[in-house]
């Protein structure tokens, strides 16, 4: 996997300008179709929450898709974040090279 210096589009931002949007879908819509309260898929679009296996699923389910490629794009956010926490950097480079 190649982690760049830029960071990755969150999953939310994915979500709402590849999928909702195109498809006409708000929020509220997006949820209800999902069997999920509105404030999971806010919170996801806005970054403050991540994806799940289970919202996955239910977003591959809407979307017609794996739900393994939410869950790639979660785990490129996560660790282009944990790469670039300065706190653990310091620590990843007491390991050496890798």
């Amino acid at each position: 996997m190649n982690i760049t210096e830029r960071k990755p589009f969150t999953p939310g931002e994915i979500l709402d300008e590849e999928f909702m949007q195109p498809a006409g879908l708000n929020q509220g819509t997006l949820a209800e179709k999902m069997a999920v309260p509105r404030r999971r898929i806010n919170e996801i679009i806005r970054g403050r929450r991540a994806v799940t296996p289970d919202t996955a699923i239910r977003l591959s389910k809407i979307f017609n898709m794996t739900p393994e490629y939410w869950l790639n794009l979660q785990m490129k956010l996560d660790l282009w974040e944990t790469i670039h926490d300065a706190k653990k950097q310091k620590e990843y480079e007491k390991l050496g090279a890798a």
